[in-house]
């Protein structure tokens, strides 16, 4: 009998940025592959079948709770083997999904970097810790990115199995094979000169990615440092707004969705990261091989990544001076910058996709493994034991 895995994302982009190569492995290994997202439609060639969710940003819209029930019909229907949850928003209703269920798929959490940490007021990290132990007996192997998160999840126990990996894995070819036409070419297009120094920031307009302090940053620094935003979300008006009250408007480019972000990474002087929390930042990793230097809010995820002074540069969260002396040091110390450069793409190179694939595929083979000591597909499964 054909066996059966199911992703969960809270966005397709999310599946196809990260986990194809997961994919088409599944695939390969004789699974009929499905995949359920929400958000924008994309198209994912390794997935036999993709079923659409209505996932909303707000954790409370009543089109999650649509979400659950959906998935739940359809668990129970197809007797799943293995369910890979990943997201925040979407692994909880995935997971609240099975709850009443007398038979389930084999669950893998893939945490990305959980939302709560000591910083966070007490309220939401309480709530949000809250929900992930009301799920941990949802939870057969949780998998974790960061040392923070992974000291968490084994104090409070949040999963039957809980294992560290190195990110899901970086696709550096698409940067090896960026050219310096490339790189002249993009800056032309903005009207950045060979001697302006543009500064890169890919991720989604969102308060706990903080793009306002850096376009804040920019009042610190001279004036040819500019600073080019990819992404969309809900914050980035008010982010066009704070560009042009502060008159940084004509030095902020907001570049919406790129997908081709891999070739602003070539483009760029420096990477710059102002993020509230991470798991393992892709956009940080990728600049650090690319060999533009890095300069990121001193918060978990980054400080697993990053060693201060020798492969990148760290600022306190939310301080947009200290940020802006950090990078004022680059610009102003040849030395440093070349070797953060060099320091930055050996401590990277485990974290190719060869290298961190294989180590997160050890755990779904263990998982495929366990789950086929089942008596038939579907039924109820006991968890792995505390790591």
């Amino acid at each position: 009998m054909e066996r059966k895995v199911l992703f969960v994302a809270s966005t397709y982009s999310h599946i196809v940025n990260f986990h194809r190569p997961y994919l088409k492995r599944f695939h390969d290994e004789g699974f009929f592959v499905c995949v359920a997202s929400g958000g924008k439609v994309m198209d994912i060639p390794e997935a036999d079948e993709i079923l659409h969710l209505p996932f909303q940003k707000s954790f409370t819209s009543p089109d999650n709770f649509k979400a659950t029930l959906i998935l739940r019909q359809k668990i129970k229907r197809e007797a799943y083997d293995l369910m890979a949850a990943h997201t925040s928003l979407a692994s909880f209703f995935a997971r609240l999904a099975l709850f009443g269920l007398a038979e389930r798929p084999f669950v893998i959490n893939m945490a990305h970097g959980y939302l709560f940490d000591d910083q966070t007021p007490w309220l939401k990290r309480n709530v949000l810790l809250a929900a992930e132990k009301i799920m941990a007996p949802k939870t057969d192997l949780l998998l974790v990115m960061n040392n923070y998160d992974y000291e968490t999840a084994q104090k409070y126990k949040l999963g039957g199995k809980i294992g560290l990996v190195p990110g899901v894995g970086v696709d550096f070819s698409r940067l090896d094979k960026m050219s310096s036409d490339l790189r002249r070419a993009i800056r032309e297009k903005y009207g950045v000169k060979d001697n302006d120094v543009l500064l890169l920031y890919a991720a989604e307009f969102s308060a706990r990615k903080s793009q306002s302090v850096l376009i804040r940053a920019l009042e610190y620094l001279p004036q040819n440092v500019s600073l080019a935003l990819a992404g969309d979300g809900a914050t980035r008006g008010k982010c066009e707004e704070l560009a042009h009250k502060l008159g940084v408007e004509n030095r902020t480019f907001f570049l919406g969705y790129a997908p081709n972000v891999a070739q602003w990474q070539k483009a760029a002087d420096i990477a710059v990261s102002a993020s509230r929390s991470e798991g393992l930042p892709f956009n940080m990793i990728e600049a650090m091989h690319a060999g533009t230097p890095v300069v990121a809010s001193r918060v978990k995820g980054h400080t697993d990544l990053i060693d201060d002074g020798k492969s990148g540069l760290l600022y306190s969260y939310g301080d947009e001076k200290e940020l802006a002396e950090q990078i004022t040091l680059l610009l102003k110390s040849p030395d440093v910058k070349q070797w953060i450069v060099k320091t930055a793409r050996e401590k990277v190179e485990p974290l190719r996709l060869e290298n961190a694939f294989n180590k997160a595929w050890d755990y779904y083979a263990e998982a495929i493994a366990d789950s086929g000591q089942r008596d038939s597909p579907g039924s109820a499964i006991a968890t792995l034991g505390n790591s």
